[in-house]
Protein backbone atom coordinates (compact mmCIF):
# COMPACT_ATOMS: atom_id res chain seq x y z
CA UNK A 1 0.00 0.00 0.00
CA UNK A 2 1.17 3.52 -0.74
CA UNK A 3 1.75 5.85 2.18
CA UNK A 4 -0.86 8.31 0.91
CA UNK A 5 -3.55 5.68 1.34
CA UNK A 6 -2.26 4.19 4.58
CA UNK A 7 -4.08 4.93 7.88
CA UNK A 8 -2.73 7.53 10.27
CA UNK A 9 -3.57 7.66 13.97
CA UNK A 10 -3.38 10.75 16.17
CA UNK A 11 -4.25 10.00 19.78
CA UNK A 12 -7.44 7.93 19.47
CA UNK A 13 -8.46 9.21 16.03
CA UNK A 14 -7.52 7.10 13.00
CA UNK A 15 -7.73 8.61 9.53
CA UNK A 16 -8.30 6.10 6.74
CA UNK A 17 -5.73 7.87 4.58
CA UNK A 18 -3.38 10.85 4.81
CA UNK A 19 -5.34 13.22 2.60
CA UNK A 20 -6.68 16.30 4.36
CA UNK A 21 -9.02 18.85 2.88
CA UNK A 22 -7.27 22.12 3.63
CA UNK A 23 -9.47 24.76 5.32
CA UNK A 24 -10.62 27.28 2.69
CA UNK A 25 -13.02 30.15 3.34
CA UNK A 26 -16.23 29.80 1.33
CA UNK A 27 -17.92 33.08 2.36
CA UNK A 28 -21.27 31.34 2.13
CA UNK A 29 -23.05 31.89 5.44
CA UNK A 30 -26.08 34.10 5.53
CA UNK A 31 -24.87 37.62 6.22
CA UNK A 32 -24.54 38.35 9.94
CA UNK A 33 -25.68 35.04 11.46
CA UNK A 34 -22.65 32.81 10.75
CA UNK A 35 -24.82 29.73 10.36
CA UNK A 36 -24.23 26.65 8.24
CA UNK A 37 -26.15 26.66 4.96
CA UNK A 38 -27.12 23.86 2.59
CA UNK A 39 -24.01 24.73 0.59
CA UNK A 40 -21.71 23.81 3.48
CA UNK A 41 -23.34 20.43 3.99
CA UNK A 42 -23.05 19.62 0.28
CA UNK A 43 -19.57 21.08 -0.10
CA UNK A 44 -17.93 19.22 2.77
CA UNK A 45 -19.99 16.07 2.45
CA UNK A 46 -19.00 15.71 -1.19
CA UNK A 47 -15.30 15.66 -0.30
CA UNK A 48 -15.97 12.98 2.30
CA UNK A 49 -17.88 11.02 -0.34
CA UNK A 50 -14.81 11.46 -2.52
CA UNK A 51 -12.82 9.62 0.19
CA UNK A 52 -10.79 12.42 1.74
CA UNK A 53 -9.49 11.04 5.04
CA UNK A 54 -9.94 14.25 7.04
CA UNK A 55 -12.31 16.99 5.96
CA UNK A 56 -11.48 20.29 7.64
CA UNK A 57 -13.98 23.13 7.72
CA UNK A 58 -12.95 26.66 6.88
CA UNK A 59 -11.87 29.35 9.35
CA UNK A 60 -14.81 29.55 11.76
CA UNK A 61 -14.94 32.65 13.90
CA UNK A 62 -15.09 32.74 17.69
CA UNK A 63 -16.64 36.24 17.70
CA UNK A 64 -18.95 38.15 15.39
CA UNK A 65 -16.43 40.94 14.84
CA UNK A 66 -13.58 38.47 14.42
CA UNK A 67 -14.80 37.27 11.03
CA UNK A 68 -12.85 37.87 7.85
CA UNK A 69 -16.16 38.76 6.18
CA UNK A 70 -19.82 39.00 7.13
CA UNK A 71 -20.38 35.69 5.31
CA UNK A 72 -17.95 33.63 7.41
CA UNK A 73 -19.01 30.61 9.42
CA UNK A 74 -19.34 31.30 13.12
CA UNK A 75 -18.94 29.42 16.36
CA UNK A 76 -19.51 32.28 18.78
CA UNK A 77 -23.01 31.20 19.83
CA UNK A 78 -24.63 27.93 20.88
CA UNK A 79 -27.08 28.36 17.99
CA UNK A 80 -24.23 27.42 15.63
CA UNK A 81 -23.84 23.93 17.09
CA UNK A 82 -26.85 22.38 15.38
CA UNK A 83 -25.79 23.33 11.85
CA UNK A 84 -22.17 22.33 12.42
CA UNK A 85 -23.26 18.97 13.81
CA UNK A 86 -25.16 18.30 10.57
CA UNK A 87 -21.97 18.86 8.59
CA UNK A 88 -20.09 16.50 10.93
CA UNK A 89 -22.82 13.87 10.61
CA UNK A 90 -22.63 14.04 6.82
CA UNK A 91 -18.83 13.74 6.79
CA UNK A 92 -18.94 10.78 9.17
CA UNK A 93 -21.60 9.03 7.10
CA UNK A 94 -19.04 8.54 4.31
CA UNK A 95 -16.32 7.18 6.60
CA UNK A 96 -14.21 10.33 6.91
CA UNK A 97 -13.18 12.26 10.01
CA UNK A 98 -14.21 15.87 10.59
CA UNK A 99 -12.03 18.78 11.70
CA UNK A 100 -12.71 22.48 12.12
CA UNK A 101 -10.38 25.46 12.04
CA UNK A 102 -11.14 27.80 14.94
CA UNK A 103 -10.22 31.38 14.08
CA UNK A 104 -10.20 35.09 14.78
CA UNK A 105 -9.27 37.41 11.93
CA UNK A 106 -7.71 40.07 14.16
CA UNK A 107 -6.51 43.14 12.26
CA UNK A 108 -7.52 41.53 8.93
CA UNK A 109 -11.21 41.36 9.92
CA UNK A 110 -13.43 42.89 7.27
CA UNK A 111 -16.75 42.13 8.92
CA UNK A 112 -18.86 44.89 10.42
CA UNK A 113 -17.40 46.45 13.55
CA UNK A 114 -13.96 47.27 14.87
CA UNK A 115 -10.87 45.21 14.18
CA UNK A 116 -8.50 44.32 17.01
CA UNK A 117 -4.87 43.26 17.12
CA UNK A 118 -1.76 43.14 19.28
CA UNK A 119 -0.81 46.63 18.07
CA UNK A 120 -2.54 49.49 16.27
CA UNK A 121 -0.91 48.66 12.93
CA UNK A 122 -3.15 48.06 9.89
CA UNK A 123 -2.35 45.29 7.44
CA UNK A 124 -2.24 47.89 4.65
CA UNK A 125 -3.65 51.31 3.86
CA UNK A 126 -6.92 49.81 2.61
CA UNK A 127 -7.66 47.84 5.77
CA UNK A 128 -9.10 48.96 9.09
CA UNK A 129 -6.88 50.49 11.75
CA UNK A 130 -7.03 47.86 14.51
CA UNK A 131 -7.56 48.73 18.14
CA UNK A 132 -4.64 47.59 20.28
CA UNK A 133 -5.93 44.91 22.61
CA UNK A 134 -5.90 45.53 26.33
CA UNK A 135 -5.03 42.68 28.67
CA UNK A 136 -8.77 42.32 29.32
CA UNK A 137 -9.38 42.04 25.57
CA UNK A 138 -6.72 39.32 25.44
CA UNK A 139 -8.28 37.37 28.30
CA UNK A 140 -11.77 37.73 26.80
CA UNK A 141 -10.55 36.53 23.42
CA UNK A 142 -8.79 33.50 24.90
CA UNK A 143 -12.05 32.69 26.65
CA UNK A 144 -13.84 33.01 23.31
CA UNK A 145 -11.40 30.50 21.79
CA UNK A 146 -12.12 28.09 24.63
CA UNK A 147 -15.88 28.57 24.25
CA UNK A 148 -15.64 28.01 20.50
CA UNK A 149 -13.71 24.78 20.95
CA UNK A 150 -16.25 23.55 23.48
CA UNK A 151 -19.02 24.17 20.93
CA UNK A 152 -16.99 22.31 18.30
CA UNK A 153 -16.70 19.40 20.71
CA UNK A 154 -20.47 19.40 21.23
CA UNK A 155 -20.94 19.41 17.45
CA UNK A 156 -18.92 16.19 17.25
CA UNK A 157 -15.70 17.21 15.51
CA UNK A 158 -12.83 14.73 15.73
CA UNK A 159 -9.95 17.22 15.41
CA UNK A 160 -9.52 20.90 16.23
CA UNK A 161 -7.15 23.27 14.44
CA UNK A 162 -6.27 26.72 15.75
CA UNK A 163 -5.70 29.23 12.95
CA UNK A 164 -2.30 30.71 13.72
CA UNK A 165 -1.35 31.67 10.17
CA UNK A 166 -1.75 34.27 7.41
CA UNK A 167 -1.69 37.37 9.57
CA UNK A 168 -4.89 36.69 11.49
CA UNK A 169 -5.04 37.27 15.23
CA UNK A 170 -2.79 34.52 16.60
CA UNK A 171 -0.35 34.97 13.72
CA UNK A 172 -0.17 38.72 14.27
CA UNK A 173 0.92 38.16 17.88
CA UNK A 174 3.70 35.83 16.74
CA UNK A 175 5.25 38.19 14.17
CA UNK A 176 7.35 41.23 15.11
CA UNK A 177 5.99 42.94 12.00
CA UNK A 178 2.53 43.23 13.55
CA UNK A 179 3.31 42.97 17.26
CA UNK A 180 5.07 46.02 18.69
CA UNK A 181 3.83 45.61 22.26
CA UNK A 182 6.09 46.36 25.20
CA UNK A 183 4.19 44.32 27.79
CA UNK A 184 4.22 40.57 28.48
CA UNK A 185 2.65 39.86 25.07
CA UNK A 186 5.29 41.55 22.92
CA UNK A 187 9.00 42.05 22.41
CA UNK A 188 10.83 38.74 22.83
CA UNK A 189 9.87 35.60 20.97
CA UNK A 190 8.76 34.09 24.28
CA UNK A 191 6.45 37.03 24.93
CA UNK A 192 5.05 37.02 21.39
CA UNK A 193 4.23 33.34 21.89
CA UNK A 194 2.38 33.99 25.15
CA UNK A 195 -1.03 34.64 23.55
CA UNK A 196 -0.90 31.35 21.66
CA UNK A 197 0.41 29.47 24.68
CA UNK A 198 -2.42 30.74 26.87
CA UNK A 199 -4.92 29.94 24.13
CA UNK A 200 -3.62 26.37 23.82
CA UNK A 201 -3.77 25.97 27.61
CA UNK A 202 -7.37 27.22 27.71
CA UNK A 203 -8.40 24.99 24.81
CA UNK A 204 -6.89 21.89 26.38
CA UNK A 205 -8.96 22.46 29.51
CA UNK A 206 -12.04 21.49 27.46
CA UNK A 207 -10.52 19.42 24.63
CA UNK A 208 -8.43 16.26 24.93
CA UNK A 209 -8.62 15.17 21.29
CA UNK A 210 -6.04 15.88 18.56
CA UNK A 211 -5.05 19.53 18.33
CA UNK A 212 -3.44 21.08 15.25
CA UNK A 213 -2.12 24.61 14.75
CA UNK A 214 -1.76 26.19 11.31
CA UNK A 215 1.23 28.53 11.08
CA UNK A 216 2.86 30.85 8.58
CA UNK A 217 6.43 29.56 8.78
CA UNK A 218 7.94 32.46 6.84
CA UNK A 219 6.90 36.13 6.67
CA UNK A 220 9.10 36.59 3.56
CA UNK A 221 10.37 39.91 4.91
CA UNK A 222 13.73 40.69 6.50
CA UNK A 223 12.37 41.85 9.85
CA UNK A 224 9.66 39.20 10.06
CA UNK A 225 9.58 35.62 11.28
CA UNK A 226 11.68 32.98 9.56
CA UNK A 227 11.55 29.20 9.56
CA UNK A 228 14.10 29.23 12.39
CA UNK A 229 11.63 31.17 14.54
CA UNK A 230 8.93 28.65 13.77
CA UNK A 231 11.12 25.72 14.68
CA UNK A 232 11.37 27.36 18.11
CA UNK A 233 7.64 28.09 18.21
CA UNK A 234 6.88 24.51 17.17
CA UNK A 235 9.05 23.10 19.96
CA UNK A 236 7.05 25.21 22.40
CA UNK A 237 3.76 24.06 20.90
CA UNK A 238 4.83 20.45 21.24
CA UNK A 239 5.65 21.06 24.91
CA UNK A 240 2.21 22.63 25.33
CA UNK A 241 0.40 19.63 23.88
CA UNK A 242 -0.11 20.41 20.19
CA UNK A 243 -0.16 17.24 18.08
CA UNK A 244 0.59 18.52 14.57
CA UNK A 245 1.78 21.71 12.85
CA UNK A 246 -0.11 22.54 9.64
CA UNK A 247 2.63 24.42 7.83
CA UNK A 248 1.71 27.29 5.53
CA UNK A 249 3.47 30.66 5.02
CA UNK A 250 2.98 34.34 4.32
CA UNK A 251 0.03 36.66 4.87
CA UNK A 252 1.35 38.64 7.84
CA UNK A 253 2.40 41.60 5.68
CA UNK A 254 2.54 42.38 1.99
CA UNK A 255 5.49 40.49 0.51
CA UNK A 256 6.51 39.12 -2.86
CA UNK A 257 5.96 35.37 -2.89
CA UNK A 258 6.73 33.28 -5.95
CA UNK A 259 4.77 30.05 -5.52
CA UNK A 260 5.74 26.87 -7.33
CA UNK A 261 4.65 23.24 -6.88
CA UNK A 262 5.27 22.24 -3.28
CA UNK A 263 6.85 25.57 -2.40
CA UNK A 264 5.90 25.31 1.28
CA UNK A 265 6.80 21.65 1.81
CA UNK A 266 10.34 22.52 2.91
CA UNK A 267 8.90 24.35 5.92
CA UNK A 268 6.91 21.28 6.98
CA UNK A 269 10.02 19.15 6.51
CA UNK A 270 12.23 21.47 8.58
CA UNK A 271 9.77 21.74 11.46
CA UNK A 272 9.19 17.98 11.42
CA UNK A 273 12.88 17.16 11.62
CA UNK A 274 14.13 19.95 13.88
CA UNK A 275 11.18 20.32 16.27
CA UNK A 276 10.40 16.59 16.23
CA UNK A 277 6.66 17.09 15.81
CA UNK A 278 4.32 15.75 13.11
CA UNK A 279 3.51 18.18 10.31
CA UNK A 280 1.08 18.68 7.49
CA UNK A 281 2.33 19.91 4.11
CA UNK A 282 0.28 22.33 2.02
CA UNK A 283 0.72 24.51 -1.04
CA UNK A 284 0.31 23.66 -4.75
CA UNK A 285 0.23 19.92 -4.15
CA UNK A 286 -1.76 18.66 -7.10
CA UNK A 287 -0.92 15.03 -7.90
CA UNK A 288 -0.84 11.75 -6.09
CA UNK A 289 2.77 11.21 -7.12
CA UNK A 290 3.75 14.55 -5.58
CA UNK A 291 1.88 13.74 -2.36
CA UNK A 292 3.42 10.28 -2.14
CA UNK A 293 6.94 11.70 -2.54
CA UNK A 294 6.36 14.06 0.39
CA UNK A 295 5.29 11.19 2.63
CA UNK A 296 7.84 8.63 1.46
CA UNK A 297 10.72 11.07 2.00
CA UNK A 298 9.42 11.85 5.51
CA UNK A 299 8.88 15.51 4.72
CA UNK A 300 5.45 15.56 6.37
CA UNK A 301 2.93 13.18 7.94
CA UNK A 302 -0.24 14.44 6.28
CA UNK A 303 -0.88 16.15 2.95
CA UNK A 304 -3.32 19.08 2.89
CA UNK A 305 -5.03 19.56 -0.46
CA UNK A 306 -6.74 22.88 -1.19
CA UNK A 307 -7.57 24.20 -4.64
CA UNK A 308 -7.24 20.80 -6.28
CA UNK A 309 -10.11 19.54 -4.13
CA UNK A 310 -12.20 22.50 -5.29
CA UNK A 311 -11.52 21.50 -8.88
CA UNK A 312 -12.00 17.77 -8.23
CA UNK A 313 -14.02 16.66 -5.18
CA UNK A 314 -12.99 13.09 -6.02
CA UNK A 315 -9.27 13.88 -6.07
CA UNK A 316 -8.42 10.85 -3.88
CA UNK A 317 -9.62 8.59 -6.70
CA UNK A 318 -7.56 10.57 -9.21
CA UNK A 319 -4.50 10.26 -6.97
CA UNK A 320 -5.11 6.55 -6.43
CA UNK A 321 -5.22 6.01 -10.19
CA UNK A 322 -1.94 7.89 -10.61
CA UNK A 323 -0.32 5.69 -7.97
CA UNK A 324 -1.77 2.40 -9.20
CA UNK A 325 -3.70 2.12 -5.94
CA UNK A 326 -7.18 0.72 -5.44
CA UNK A 327 -9.37 2.34 -2.82
CA UNK A 328 -12.70 1.15 -1.58
CA UNK A 329 -15.81 2.85 -2.85
CA UNK A 330 -18.24 4.36 -0.34
CA UNK A 331 -20.63 1.75 1.02
CA UNK A 332 -23.49 3.57 -0.69
CA UNK A 333 -21.86 2.93 -4.08
CA UNK A 334 -21.25 -0.71 -3.22
CA UNK A 335 -24.97 -1.10 -2.50
CA UNK A 336 -25.81 0.50 -5.83
CA UNK A 337 -23.64 -1.96 -7.74
CA UNK A 338 -25.28 -5.00 -6.15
Amino acid sequence: MTMLFSPYTIKDVTLKNRIVMSPMCMYSSNEQDGNVTRFHITHYGTRALGQVGLVMLEATSITRQGRISNEDLGIWHDDHIEGLSKVVEDIHSYGSKAAIQIAHAGRKAMADGDAIGPSAIPYNDKMKMPIEMSEKDIKDTIQAFQDGVLRAKKAGFDIIELHGAHGYLISSFLSPLSNKRTDNYGGSLENRYRFLRETITAVKEVWDGPLFVRVSANDYLEDGCSIEDFVTYSKKMKEDGVDLIDTSSGGVASAKIKPYPGYQVRYAETIRSEANIPTGAVGLITTGIQAEEILQNERADLVFIGRELLRDPYWPRTAASQLGETIEAPVQYERGWN
